[in-house]
C-alpha cells in the first residue's frame, strides 16, 4: 500500500499528460496538490517524519527549498535563453547554418552536418526545444519532408541532451543529490560514446529509406567519432557544462576537414571566416570562461568561496555558488559576446525581454516538479519506491535508463526527469548496494533518450515546419528508436555495476 501511494503522484502527472495531454505545469500541479496530500496524510510529514515542525510547516520549507533550486535552475535557463533570442533576432544562426550547408552539397553529408552537428551545438547552447525547432526548418529547405525532418532532428540531438543548455540537466541533477556534477558526467559521457553511433546510424537510415551502404556507414562512424570523443574527453576532464556545445564545433571542424579531403565537399556558396567567427563570439566567450573556471585550481579555488544557501532549518537545505555558477559565465557570454559582436543595450535589453516571456511556463513546471521531488523525498516516499524497486534486485541496472527515459518523456525536459527521479535512483542504488555515480549517470543517459520520442519535442518542432495534426506518423519513427537506445543504455548500466 505504502509503495502505490508513494508511486500515485507519478502516476498522476503520467495519466494526465499522456492520456489527457496536459502540460507540464498543469500536471505538476494537480501532482503537486496530491504529493501534499499523500506526504502529510499518507506518510506523517510533520508527525511521525519531522514531528518537530508539523506537516504545515515541513511542506512549506519544503517548497521553500524547492523555489530556492528552482532560482539557481533558472539563472542558468535565463541566460541562455538570451543568448538565444540574440542571436536570431541578428541572424547568427543562418550563418553558423550557411556554414554548414556551404560544405557539401551531398544528401546525407548534409543530413550529418545540420542534424547531427548543428542540432547538437543548438543543444549544448540553448537546449529547451531549439535544436529541433531550428535544425527542422532547414532540413526541409533541402528538400526533406517535414515529418521526415522532425524525425531526424529528435534522433539527432539526443546524444547531447545530458548536457544540454550548458549543462543544466546535470549541475541540477548534483545540485539536488549532493554528488559532484563531474562525477556525474564522466560516467554519462563514456555511456553516449559507447551507446551513441547507434544514433548516427539510425539518423542515417531515416534519411533515406533505402540500404544502408558501405560509405553511408563510413560516414556514419566518421560523424559519430568525431562528436562522442571529444564530448566523452570533455565531460570527463573539465565537467558537464562544455561537452555537447564543445564537442559539436570541434566535431563539426574534423568531419569537415576530413571530407573535404576525400572530395565530399563543394556544396556551393561560402561564408566567410569573419562572419563566422562573429556569429560565434558569445559561445566563445562562454567556452573560454569556464574551461578557465574549471580548470585553473585556483581560480576555481576563489570563486567557489562566495556561496549562498537559503535561510531554512535542517533538514533542508540548498547552496549557490554566483561566480562558479554555469548561469553566471552565460550571462557574461550574452553581454560580452553581444557587445563584441557590435550590439548596442537596446539588443540586449530586447532579447533579454524576450526571453523572459518564455521563462512563465517554463518556471511553473520547473518549481512543481522539484516541490514534488523535495516533498517526496523527506516524507520517505522516495524511500517507499526504493524499497519496491530493489525487489528487482539485480536486474534493476536495465531498468534505470528507461526509468529517465520515460521521466522526460512525460514530463517533456531531462532537467525535469532528473529533478524528479534521481533521489529516487539514489535510493534505490543504496538499497541495492549498487555504485550511485553509475546510477545517476544511467538516470542522466536515459533522460536524454526521452528526447527523441517526447510529445513536446514533437509539438514544438512540427510547429516550426507546419505539421499540426501529424505529430502521431513522428512518434511512430522515433519511439521505437528511443526504447532501443535506452535498452542499449541499460545493459551498458549493467556491465558497469557488475
Amino acid at each position: 500500500m505504502a509503495i502505490l501511494l508513494a508511486a500515485s503522484p507519478l502516476a498522476l502527472i503520467l495519466g494526465t499528460m499522456l492520456g489527457l495531454g496536459w502540460s507540464a505545469a498543469r500536471a505538476g500541479a494537480a501532482g503537486l496538490a496530491l504529493t501534499l496530500l499523500v506526504a502529510i496524510l499518507g506518510f506523517g510529514l510533520g508527525e511521525r517524519v519531522l514531528p518537530e515542525m508539523g506537516g504545515t510547516l515541513a511542506s512549506a520549507y519544503a517548497l521553500g527549498e524547492a523555489a530556492f533550486t528552482a532560482a539557481t535552475i533558472l539563472w542558468i535557463i535565463f541566460p541562455a535563453l538570451c543568448i538565444y533570442e540574440l542571436q536570431k533576432k541578428q541572424g547568427a544562426f543562418d550563418v553558423i547554418r550557411d556554414a554548414l550547408v556551404a560544405v557539401s552539397g551531398e544528401k546525407r553529408v548534409l543530413v550529418l552536418l545540420v542534424a547531427w552537428f548543428f542540432a547538437l551545438f543548438m543543444e549544448g547552447a540553448a537546449g529547451f526545444g531549439t535544436p529541433v525547432a531550428l535544425a527542422a526548418p532547414l532540413l526541409v529547405s533541402l528538400g526533406f519532408a517535414p515529418v521526415k525532418a522532425v524525425v531526424l532532428a529528435l534522433i539527432g540531438h539526443a546524444a547531447g541532451v545530458s548536457f544540454g543548455a550548458v549543462g543544466t540537466p546535470i549541475v541540477a541533477q548534483a545540485n539536488l543529490v549532493g554528488v559532484p556534477a563531474q562525477d556525474i558526467a564522466a560516467v554519462t559521457g563514456v555511456m553516449h560514446l559507447l551507446a551513441g553511433f547507434v544514433l548516427v546510424l539510425f539518423l542515417m537510415r531515416a534519411a533515406d529509406d533505402g540500404r544502408l551502404v558501405a560509405r553511408d556507414l563510413a560516414l556514419a562512424a566518421l560523424a559519430g567519432f568525431c562528436f562522442l570523443v571529444p564530448m566523452a574527453a570533455i565531460a570527463w576532464f573539465v565537467g558537464p557544462e562544455l561537452p555537447t556545445l564543445a564537442g559539436a564545433v570541434v566535431g563539426a571542424a574534423a568531419f569537415v576537414m576530413v571530407i573535404r579531403r576525400l572530395g565530399a565537399g563543394g556544396g556551393g556558396g561560402k561564408v566567410s571566416p569573419r562572419a563566422i567567427l562573429r556569429a560565434a563570439l558569445p559561445y566563445l566567450v562562454i567556452v573560454a570562461l569556464i574551461i578557465a573556471t574549471r580548470l585553473i585550481a585556483p581560480l576555481a579555488e576563489f570563486l567557489r568561496e562566495w556561496r549562498v544557501t537559503p535561510p531554512l532549518p535542517e533538514p533542508f537545505t540548498g547552496s549557490f555558488e554566483p561566480l562558479y555558477h554555469p548561469g553566471t559565465m552565460l550571462l557574461v557570454g550574452f553581454f560580452a559576446g553581444g557587445l563584441l559582436q557590435g550590439r548596442g543595450p537596446g539588443d540586449l535589453a530586447r532579447a533579454a525581454g524576450l526571453a523572459a516571456k518564455r521563462l512563465a511556463p517554463v518556471l511553473l513546471a520547473l518549481f512543481a516538479m522539484l516541490a514534488i521531488s523535495r516533498l517526496m523525498v523527506h516524507a520517505q516516499m522516495i524511500d517507499a519506491l526504493a524499497e519496491g524497486a530493489a525487489q528487482a534486485g539485480g536486474l534493476w541496472p536495465l531498468l534505470a535508463a528507461g526509468i529517465g527515459a520515460t521521466g522526460t518523456f512525460v514530463t517533456g525536459s531531462a532537467t525535469a526527469s532528473n529533478i524528479l527521479l534521481s533521489e529516487f535512483q539514489v535510493a534505490t542504488a543504496q538499497s541495492l548496494g549498487l555504485s550511485v555515480v553509475t546510477m545517476l549517470a544511467a538516470q542522466s543517459f536515459g533522460a536524454a533518450v526521452g528526447n527523441i520520442a517526447c510529445p513536446h519535442n514533437i509539438i514544438a518542432g512540427g510547429a516550426t515546419v507546419g505539421l499540426q495534426g501529424s505529430e502521431g506518423a513522428v512518434m511512430q519513427q522515433t519511439v521505437l528508436v528511443a526504447a532501443l537506445y535506452a535498452a542499449l543504455g541499460g545493459v551498458i548500466t549493467l556491465l558497469f555495476v557488475l
